[in-house]
């Protein structure tokens, strides 16, 4: 559970972004116990936050990096993590990203498509080095979460179809510059329903038959990540139940001897340690609403604009009394700028500090400076 030092906010500039560093900490222990118990790999997408501070403490616990643009990965390397921990995925990687993935000798490229197939081919041919593949695979898996986040059936971008796989297969055994790692795939992003995953395992264990027949060993599976937490309610769980996560893999997806299963989490890592902190600016009495404008807008955190996520807010005045409905909103000129709509909270008043929680996945990384605002600043628990 977050406590969050009020006392010590009153002086500080909102809006800003507030991280338990006590909670990440027990977040990644629990991750790398749990997943240590079946020999996983884990690697951090990057993504989802990439404050150096949060990655720096996630390199000691001796994780991977998942990284989806060049930028990522030079952070990343930068930072300790080793290029041997490093993939790189995306469906649109540039030649100089590729060129630096090969420079560095990263683990493993997930391709999308058989043309990235052959420039990584090509560019690899250039330099006389073996670009080490795995082959994101679109399995057609309904994740059933939001449309924007959902990465694994036939229409979405990503990935290479199975009607595909035959023809990028042969056009791959004739890439010398080629070596074949494995399969990658990531079916979308907060999903919550642990029976997604278990369908992906299957449809997994089908693929892995498909690839044997044809005298190829996936030495590799990349299962991606998009294991979702609990928004409306972060303090009750604090830490995403990565025993069950885990466990669905361990029973259902048939590993072979000699192969390794890898993890890209980002989400589930770093959501539920970030805050953003925001002041009341005014409260605003409509004809039928109540609206309570704050100094933090979707510059700040795009979520909601974006995708209609529902984070929980907190007046951390948190007066006694009868609640009263809000309609919480920003200071953008936008009507997609609000944060929740009729909420009882407690009285909003001027000045008034709120929290919105659970903002550590896809917030701070996410800032824009859309009206020329600035960005947030960051704080963090054990420096405040």
């Amino acid at each position: 559970m977050t406590i969050f030092p009020t006392e010590k906010f009153k002086d500080l500039r909102t809006p800003f972004y507030y991280y338990d560093m006590s909670l990440l900490e027990e977040t990644l222990a629990f991750i790398k116990r749990e997943s240590q118990r079946y020999g996983f790999h884990i690697h951090y997408a990057v993504k989802a936050n990439a404050n150096d501070r949060i990655l720096e403490r996630i390199c000691q616990y001796d994780f991977g990096v998942d990284c989806v643009s060049g930028n990522e990965m030079k952070k990343a390397l930068e930072l300790g993590f080793p290029p041997g921990g490093v993939v790189f995925a995306g469906v649109g990687k540039t030649d100089w990203e590729i060129e630096m993935g090969l420079e560095n000798d990263i683990a493993c490229f997930n391709v999308e498509s058989l043309a990235e197939l052959e420039v990584i081919h090509e560019l690899a041919r250039k330099v006389g080095k073996k670009a080490r593949v795995a082959l994101r695979i679109n399995p057609n898996v309904n994740a059933n979460t939001h449309h924007y986040i959902t990465t694994g059936l036939d229409e979405n971008k990503f990935g290479i179809g199975i009607s595909e796989l035959e023809k990028v297969v042969e056009e791959m055994r004739q890439m010398k510059y080629i070596q074949f790692q494995g399969m990658h795939f990531h079916i979308g992003s907060q999903i919550t329903d642990l029976d997604n995953f278990k369908e992906l395992c299957l449809r997994i264990n089908e693929l892995q038959e498909w690839f044997i027949s044809r005298h190829l060993f996936p030495r590799l599976i990349n299962v991606g990540g998009g294991f979702g937490v609990d928004y409306h309610d972060p303090d009750g769980m604090p830490i995403p139940d990565f025993y069950s996560y885990f466990k669905v893999f361990k029973d259902f997806l048939e590993l072979k001897p000699d192969q390794e299963l890898h993890f890209e989490l980002g989400r589930s890592v770093v959501a539920q340690c970030g805050n953003l902190i925001s002041r009341v600016l005014y409260v605003k009495e409509g004809v039928k609403k109540r609206f309570a404008i704050l100094d933090a807008g979707m510059t700040d955190l795009i979520r909601p604009a974006l995708y209609q996520a529902s984070h929980k807010i907190e007046n951390l005045a948190d007066r006694d009394g009868e609640k009263v409905r809000y309609d919480v909103v920003g200071p953008i000129c936008e009507s997609s700028d609000s944060f929740g709509k009729a909420l009882d909270l407690p009285e909003m008043k001027r000045g008034d500090l709120v929290a919105i929680r659970s903002a550590g996945a896809y917030g701070e990384v996410m800032v824009s400076h859309y009206n020329l605002r600035k960005e947030p600043g960051t704080y963090y628990s054990d420096t405040v």
